[in-house]
């Protein structure tokens, strides 16, 4: 499929508008401040060249929440949040998680999901740094007693064949 092929409206939902210049400087400085380096672990900060430039590519849905909690940042700080000075970021950082949770959560999710599939951060927790499908990964089985209880209430939900098909349910 070709973009022309695109409806004109569907445009912004594939690739969001850029951050500014002012927004970039911003987040980057808060990518930083959220994971910083760390040379006992041997992981590199989230303001990395690579993965901060994954974090901008990657903002799609979130871009517009993204640009609304940095805004709201710079409005706490009372200045743009790479002129804070580096001590003066986590209290002006707590402020906007305090005051905006939503909007945090937005900046929290745009930064974490790019540093952790970063094939150094990948390696550094003991990981392979590779898809999980088709491969998978060994997920450690728990006690599936634990959701008997669970099982004993039956459905919550209306059943489309009414009581009998609840009875089926119940008896599996």
């Amino acid at each position: 499929m070709s973009r022309r092929s695109i409806p004109a409206s569907f445009i912004p939902l594939i690739k969001p508008p850029a951050l500014s210049a002012g927004e970039r400087c911003a987040l980057r400085a808060l990518a930083g401040t959220m994971i910083p380096a760390s040379a006992r672990y041997g992981v590199p900060s989230a303001d990395d060249e690579a993965i901060f430039a994954d974090i901008e590519a990657s903002l799609g849905r979130d871009g517009d929440a993204v640009r609304q909690a940095l805004a709201q940042l710079e409005a706490l700080a009372g200045r743009p949040f790479d002129a804070l000075a580096p001590d003066e970021r986590l209290p002006a950082t707590l402020r906007l998680r305090d005051s905006e949770p939503a909007l945090a959560d937005a900046l929290v999710a745009a930064v974490v999901r790019c540093y952790y599939r970063d094939d150094r951060v990948m390696r550094s927790i003991g990981m392979e740094p590779r898809p999980p499908y088709p491969q998978g990964h060994e997920v450690e089985q728990g006690d599936w007693s634990l959701l008997e209880p669970v099982r004993a209430r039956g459905p919550i939900w209306r059943v489309p064949g009414g009581d009998e098909d609840a009875r089926k349910w119940r008896s599996t």
